[in-house]
């Protein structure tokens, strides 16, 4: 049995043009966050960079299937959230951490003093074990007011665990049918927001969050399931460029159309045309660096953005300087995502992991 379990948990070959993308799609949500700070969506050449987080969940979809489907029934379903745990939660706790850290030392503002200590301590537990606690007026109600992006990793451990109970039994037509029920869950998600799928961070828009990730990571799944995976000659650089033309396309009246074609057609085309795009042998080390970097950067960067937005609050600065505190703020937090990567995530993983291997050989 033991070594049943050992075989069918050997790591599978990666998607390297993908996880090039991802990290491409991780650059887009931080350059995002920055030019929301400042200006209004309209005026936003970056406004739909948030559509990025529907793209990750299209793309989660894809690799928990092609990682899990030939070897997630050989699996305990302790197992399979095990290891998705060793995989995303240490960098859950050290966002918390980071944001925690950025509220009570923020040179700029914050009035972490406005806080009761109780509160507090709550406000971050609720985001180190992903409790949706939407109570920070003064971070717009996000239901993780210390770490806002974990909200999407609320959603993504909601969809695995209910790919380990049955989404993976299902049968590829029945699959087919409630990603177009998924389909239709979008539209209307974007029709209650008047428009826009930029929904799911905050306490109102809650359930937005469900109906984003239901749809992507299903069409991510069907992706695999249904090996539609499409040969192709455009390469990384090729499908970068797709993929950033689709957060450039202006705020506009019409994005009651543009967001959801993007979501329900586009994406799940580019992850077809990335599975199967060639990757030139230049561009490699680039995918794999992108590929690791990119939830790291990710789940550590929100909190550098309340920073930046008390500091802008208090100084308006022009705009040749905020371009500059843009660019090189950027360069920095794919230094603390790197240094995070490789100084607390990987060796954590790794112990964790370690530790898992032990007692699985030695049970008693």
């Amino acid at each position: 049995m033991t070594q049943t379990t050992t075989e069918t948990l050997k790591p599978k070959q990666h998607f390297e043009i993908l996880d090039g993308l991802r990290g491409v799609a991780a650059l887009a949500i931080v350059f995002f966050h920055f030019m929301e700070i400042v200006y209004p969506p309209k005026e936003n050449f970056i406004a739909h960079g948030f559509l990025a987080v529907d793209f990750f969940f299209c793309l989660s979809g894809f690799v928990i299937a092609y990682a899990y489907n030939d070897r997630i029934e050989k699996m305990k379903l302790s197992d399979f959230f095990t290891l998705r745990l060793i995989r995303l939660h240490p960098l859950v706790v050290f966002g918390s951490v980071l944001g925690l850290l950025a509220f009570l030392f923020d040179p700029f503002g914050g009035h972490p003093e406005t806080y009761e200590t109780g509160k507090l301590i709550l406000i971050f537990l609720a985001s180190v074990f992903l409790i949706p606690f939407p109570v920070m007026a003064d971070r717009y109600f996000n239901i993780f007011g210390l770490n806002a992006p974990g909200w999407s990793l609320f959603w993504e451990y909601v969809a695995n665990i209910l790919y380990a109970l049955f989404l993976y039994k299902l049968s590829r037509r029945s699959l087919f049918l409630l990603t177009v029920l998924a389909a239709a869950g979008i539209c209307f998600v974007s029709q209650r927001a008047g428009g826009s799928l930029m929904g799911g961070w905050s306490g109102e828009t809650f359930w937005d969050g469900f109906g984003r990730i239901s749809y992507s990571f299903l069409a991510g799944m069907l992706i695999f399931r249904s090996n539609w995976i499409i040969k192709s000659k455009l390469g990384f650089i090729g499908l970068s460029v797709l993929l950033l033309l689709t957060f450039f396309i202006p705020f506009s009246d019409y994005n009651w159309l543009t967001e959801p074609l993007v979501v329900l057609l586009y994406f799940p085309l580019l992850i077809v045309a990335g599975a199967g795009a060639t990757l030139k042998p230049v561009f490699r080390k680039l995918c794999i660096f992108f590929g690791k970097i990119s939830y790291p950067l990710y789940m550590t960067h929100y909190a550098a953005m309340w920073i930046f937005a008390n500091y802008y609050t208090k100084y308006k600065p022009e705009t040749g300087q905020l371009a500059l505190i843009m660019f090189i703020g950027t360069l920095l937090l794919l230094g603390v995502a790197y240094l995070t990567m490789v100084l607390y995530d990987i060796p954590i993983r790794k112990y964790l992991t370690d530790r898992r291997k032990k007692k699985s050989q030695n049970p008693g």
